[in-house]
Order: structure tokens, then sequence, then C-alpha cells
């Protein structure tokens, strides 16, 4: 199996091919990221497209001694969807959602489809550099170090994140005693 370096260095030739295997490989987890951090498929599609386009255009920039390339391509992908975030456009039918299903077929699946809505809400609250930090890290599963490299900061600076993050979302999912038994 051909390593990321090597095909980037492809790409860098103007090499077809060689970008079209790569972006098949990170396909899919680039659009878990880019729809947990946008929000929403529609824009999470179109912002990997975005992204794909500059790692194209501006494959002679990518320095593998500088990092790997999921990280170059994270890093490319987090700041358009930040960008994204911070230029809000009017609500698309995507970011509205599916109608609720009016006869749920058991309680167990309303309660779960609160409480998963319930995370989403407050996931959606949390300030824009947690909500990344938790997407990488959580959802992504990268370490604390791959997800500094996407934020452009430090690991502490990432911990840190993520600490108040879990916080501001314990805050807001548990009631006040702390107990964890509550019915959204």
């Amino acid at each position: 199996m051909v390593d990321d370096e090597a095909l980037m260095r492809r790409v860098a030739e103007g090499d077809r091919a060689a970008f079209a295997r790569l972006m098949d490989r990170h396909l899919s987890r680039a659009l878990a990221l880019a729809e947990r951090v946008a929000g929403n498929r529609g824009d999470a599609e179109e912002l990997v497209q975005e992204a794909m386009l500059r790692v194209w255009t501006e494959a002679t920039r990518f320095r593998p001694e500088l990092g790997s390339f999921r990280a170059w391509f994270n890093r490319i992908l987090v700041n358009l969807c930040l960008d994204r975030r911070r230029r809000p456009t009017g609500l698309s039918l995507e970011a509205a959602g599916d109608p609720a299903d009016p006869a749920p077929d058991a309680l167990a699946q309303t309660l779960e489809a609160r409480a998963n809505a319930a995370l989403r809400a407050a996931v959606a609250e949390l300030p824009e550099r947690q909500r990344v930090a938790l997407a990488l890290c959580y959802w992504e599963g990268q370490s604390n170090q791959q997800a500094a490299e996407a934020l452009a900061t430090s690991v502490s600076a990432v911990e840190t994140l993520l600490v108040r993050a879990r916080r501001l979302l314990k805050a807001k999912l548990l009631p006040p005693d702390g107990s964890e038994d509550r019915n959204p």
C-alpha cells in the first residue's frame, strides 16, 4: 500500500490518479468530521469538496517533515468549517432536519432520540474550538497531539478545551444534583 506522503508527492506533480486514490482513502472520515463541525450533511459535503480542491491546488505546499498528510488535510478542513460557521448563511433544509416520526414504535426509541437530540443541541451550543476538539478526539478517534496539530495549538490547550467541553455538557445534560438518572 502506497502511503499518503508518497501519494502527495505524485499529486504535487499533477497525478490525478494519485489524487483520486488519496481522496478515496480519506473521504468518509473527512465527511464525518465536517458534518460534526458544520452541523449538517449538505454543508459537510461542500466543505469536503472545497478541502479536496485545496489539496489539489496547494499540493506543492505540503511538507511531510512538518506532519502527516492526515493532520494537514484535517487542518484545511477544520479551517474551512470554522470559516463557514463564522459567516452564517440562512437555514438550509439539511440544518432543519427531518420531521419527527409521529408514531414511534417504542418508548425506548423516543427516549433515545430525545437524549441524542439533547446531546446534539448541547454540543452545538459549545464554543466552536471546544466542539472541534470533541469532534476530533471523541468522534474521529484522534489523539490529543493530532487534534492539537489540526487546531494549530498545544496539547495542553486541547486538553483544556476537552475538560471545559465535558464540564459544560455535564452542566447542560445532568440535573443540578449531578445524578445521571435523568429522563430527557
